[in-house]
């Protein structure tokens, strides 16, 4: 093959290598697929079914999770159609976007440059090529009147020529193809060119410091309005294994800031002894640890560290005990009337679980069950220096049934049981003082939960799993009316996404 027919081979080779590239590649790297510049959609697609309110466009709606890898609490707010919140980083992407679109034109510009240079080239071998083929049907013709070695020759030169012929017809196309991702990049550079000047119709310091303005508001309103309705439970994060099938451990939800010691009581019943480790850290990494010892053994596995004191329910009693810390001694003992104890109405695991102690962001509860509401569940709210009863409320779920509960919001929620498949299937709405059922996964990886209690600063459930102490993280729905936030106005009617990290 002849020098020429080289140089076209690899100009060949290498257009269709870029044009198979571009055709792959380009159209996933500007957007020209399935991917949408718009942040309303596909991050969250099925969270907020069944919960949404019926007019979210005049409403607030917000996620929040206890927290992420990391330990950070995260919180997804969705904002009001009639306003818009763009973050630092989607403006970011965008300009970035817009960039890489800028710098393919320019490349693909200079390629089309180059493919114009050598179609030229080209073309002018094809008007030769095609001059030869006439000469070798002259000289085909009228042979005899030629030499027989003028004939050799042209004929070798015609059947080195002849494969580029449809070569050409395909480079051809190959620079159609060029042209036409070019008109395509010059499309879609003026699609983002409008797309930048709608989301930079406010300067871009000023919409910063809007978004900035709006995420401390949310943040003050997270603080003021933490409740919200359970609607996912994380994959369990296993923190320890240790202690016998069944016990308790828990931090304290008010404790002082940077105080982060963990409570830990191993079994059921015959047991006074409470370890107390400084940091979740030394909990997990180490055994050591403060013995604090209980004046009487506690029942069952409902016990709750709470503003410094332990409370727990007396072993084969119905009293409720109040153990400060600080002065390890009693500081209140008051009889829980009508509850049942010592196995009447445990949960379905057993255990003298008759009195489950938990805290929410309301403050102490007692879930129990009595003779006179036919061994269903009872939820009382009690004082916590005072262990009166504020205000009780009798359900329909009995308590033998449940394999465990917790509160969140003044809302009792209830497994359906303690081993294999579980899930959180029951809610009951003290607010209201209505319940429903409900369908919420919860993975029970060790085959036995025998305490499952929520801790409203971590915004976690805290487990015992058959020997294994376990922490799931909760989201929670929230619905902020409008009014309440007062948002800045953007001029536009697009619905988008703002995840917060607080």
């Amino acid at each position: 093959m002849t020098v020429p027919l080289l140089k076209i081979g690899v100009v060949l080779s290498t257009m269709a290598m870029i044009t198979n590239w571009m055709s792959q590649t380009l159209p996933s790297l500007v957007g020209l697929n399935t991917t949408k510049l718009t942040a309303a959609q596909g991050e969250y697609p099925d969270r907020s079914t069944g919960v949404l309110p019926a007019n979210p466009e005049e409403s607030w709606q917000v996620y929040s999770s206890a927290q992420d890898s990391d330990g950070r609490c995260v919180c997804t707010v969705v904002a009001p159609q009639q306003s818009m919140c763009s973050r630092d980083a989607r403006t970011k992407q965008l300009r970035q976007l817009l960039e890489k679109v800028q710098n393919m034109t320019q490349s693909i510009q200079v390629l089309d440059q180059r493919t114009q240079r050598d179609l030229q080239y080209v073309e002018k071998m094809e008007v030769q090529l095609r001059g030869l083929e006439t000469k070798f049907r002259l000289v085909e013709e009228n042979h005899k009147q030629n030499i027989a070695k003028q004939f050799k020759a042209i004929k070798t030169k015609m059947e080195e020529l002849r494969p580029l012929i449809p070569v050409l017809e395909e480079y051809k196309a190959d620079a159609k193809l060029v042209l036409q991702f070019k008109e395509e990049v010059q499309n879609l550079t003026s699609v983002l060119n409008e797309l930048q000047h709608e989301m930079g119709a406010y300067d871009y310091e000023e919409l910063h410091n809007r978004v900035s303005n709006l995420e401390g508001r949310l943040r003050a309103c997270m603080e003021k309005l933490a409740c919200g309705k359970l609607t996912d439970i994380s994959e369990p994060i296993i923190i320890k294994t240790s202690g016998s099938r069944f016990g308790s451990w828990m931090t304290d939800p008010l404790a002082p800031e940077g105080d982060t010691r963990v409570w830990y009581m191993d079994g059921y019943h015959n047991n006074r002894f409470v370890r107390e480790y400084k940091s979740m850290h030394d909990f997990m990494m180490s055994d050591n640890f403060t013995s604090h010892r209980l004046p009487h053994p506690w029942s069952g596995t409902g016990q709750v560290v709470y503003n410094g004191s332990i409370y727990f329910n007396k072993f084969q009693s119905h009293f409720i005990i109040k153990f400060d810390l600080r002065t390890s001694s009693i500081s209140k003992s008051r009889q829980l009337d009508q509850a049942g104890f010592n196995s009447a109405y445990h949960y379905a695991w057993g255990g003298h679980s008759d009195i489950d102690l938990m805290v929410d962001e309301g403050g102490l509860w007692a879930v129990y069950a009595t003779n006179q509401n036919a061994g269903n569940i009872v939820i009382s709210k009690l004082n916590p220096n005072t262990l009166q009863i504020i205000k009780t409320w009798t359900t329909n779920h009995p308590k033998r049934s449940a394999g465990e509960s917790f509160m969140i919001c003044g809302t009792l929620y209830v497994t359906n049981g303690y081993s294999g498949g579980t899930k959180v299937y029951y809610a009951y709405y003290t607010n209201s003082s209505t319940y429903e059922y409900i369908d919420i996964a919860f993975q029970n990886k060790y085959s036995h939960i025998s305490m499952l209690d929520y801790n409203p600063r971590d915004r976690a459930l805290y487990a015992w799993n058959n020997g294994h102490q376990v922490l799931y993280n909760v989201t929670l729905f929230h619905v902020i009316r409008s009014e309440e936030l007062k948002p800045q106005k953007l001029p536009t009617n697009k619905k988008y996404m703002l995840s917060m990290e607080i």
